[in-house]
């Protein structure tokens, strides 16, 4: 009891850390409800950023001024704390992108022209994020292959049974989300990744909403590929992880040409550059690095487990108030979920539900969540969405309940 009060002081102090959530909307104080969407930033990431651009401001790589050196020094470090935080082998195995989306696509582009032949077989689920769809419709017409799809149950779980039987060996490529931002799901990734091996496949893990809430141990997974955002992560936007095994990255080439990935520049011939440059062409984004790194020190402080158990605290009371509420129905109702809760009602639009709440200052998500083909599983147009962060408060919880039921007596 004495740790679980403790552990809620140190949440409760962790609040203070974020400007943002000292505002106010509409003269009301901010409930952040949209964690899935973006997180909320700490002083710290901030700090980090503004002390790069303003004291210490220089380009990587190029450069033999200690500026350089030491913007290098730092945005190395940086690459070396995202292979501590998922558990990668090598620092080298990290790729900084723009984003999950990116991280994605170069994957597609780049496994797709190296590994899939016409016929061969991507496999998805039903539930995705558009991020988690489109590069592989993309790379499927370029390449001639087969995009398949793998249903969910009437909770939002992956049917297991269905899903073994869509493997087969043409089979080359499993894609899919660890957390659902949709619906909160979190799908059982090592047994997924350890049938889809059996198979012969190989297999990314979109980790977007894992990777600020859970442990992530892409060794214990054997994730071929495991990708994630900065700004999901309490960190800035504009910068991405890929992780990929070493030896599938170097069978993949570039994904992009220009400065940075290359060894040796003629006309007759280019040689590409070493792991991870290679897939990092042009100058990068320093300052982004630099702002993930502090983000990453800010929640490893705090402890994933802790950040983890808290949500889950919050997630179990807001799903208690919100069945007992008529006419109400959560969307998604997973045996194991993440702090994230969809919901429609039957005499309300969830646009108008979003566009009240934010005038009682309460933010939350509305629309199909770029998941249009699991909105559609559901057959809803679109739901409302809470999610969760590390900031968030019982008491928040609280005022969001009672806001909502205020604006279904007005819309109903």
């Amino acid at each position: 009891m004495e740790k679980a009060v403790e552990l809620d002081l140190k949440l409760k102090h962790a609040r203070e850390d974020f400007p943002m959530l000292s505002k106010t909307m509409h003269g009301k104080p901010l409930v952040y409800l949209d964690t899935a969407a973006t997180a909320q930033k700490p002083n710290t990431v901030i700090d980090a950023i503004d002390d790069f651009y303003r004291d210490h401001y220089g380009t990587v790589h190029r450069a033999v001024y200690e500026l350089s050196t030491l913007s290098t020094v730092n945005y190395q470090k940086t690459r070396e704390k995202v292979r501590d935080f998922i558990h990668a082998k090598e620092a080298h195995e990290i790729i900084f992108t723009r984003g999950t989306t990116e991280s994605i696509n170069l994957v597609a582009y780049s496994f797709g022209k190296a590994f899939i032949k016409p016929g061969d077989e991507i496999l998805i689920s039903e539930i995705e994020h558009h991020s988690n769809i489109v590069p592989w419709q993309i790379m499927a017409e370029d390449r001639g292959a087969i995009l398949r799809v793998a249903p969910v149950n009437d909770l939002g779980e992956l049917d297991l049974d269905a899903f073994k039987k869509m493997l087969n060996e043409k089979t080359k490529l499993v894609s899919i989300a660890h957390i659902s931002n949709a619906l909160g799901t979190i799908h059982p990734v090592k047994e997924i990744i350890n049938l889809a091996h059996k198979a012969g496949a190989k297999v990314l893990i979109d980790g977007a909403q894992a990777s600020g809430h859970m442990t992530i141990d892409v060794q214990d997974l054997d994730a071929d590929f495991y990708v994630f955002s900065g700004h999901k992560l309490y960190g800035p936007t504009g910068i991405g992880i890929l992780y990929g095994k070493e030896a599938l990255l170097e069978a993949m080439p570039p994904y992009q040409g220009g400065g940075d990935m290359i060894q040796s520049v003629t006309f007759k011939k280019t040689t590409y550059n070493v792991l991870p440059l290679k897939f990092e062409a042009g100058t990068p984004m320093i300052a982004e690095v630099i702002g993930l790194g502090a983000s990453i020190d800010y929640v490893s402080k705090i402890g994933l487990d802790v950040i983890s158990e808290h949500e889950k605290k919050l997630l179990e009371m807001a799903t208690k108030e919100l069945i007992a509420i008529p006419h109400l129905k959560i969307i998604g109702q997973a045996r194991d979920k993440a702090g994230i809760i969809s919901f429609v009602h039957d005499k309300a639009h969830s646009l108008d539900i979003g566009t009240l709440l934010d005038l009682k200052g309460v933010a939350i998500r509305t629309g199909h969540h770029c998941a249009q083909p699991a909105m559609k599983r559901f057959n809803v147009e679109s739901t409302a969405r809470a999610s969760f962060g590390l900031y968030n408060t019982p008491e928040e919880v609280l005022y969001f309940i009672n806001s909502l039921k205020d604006t279904l007596r007005l819309l109903s």
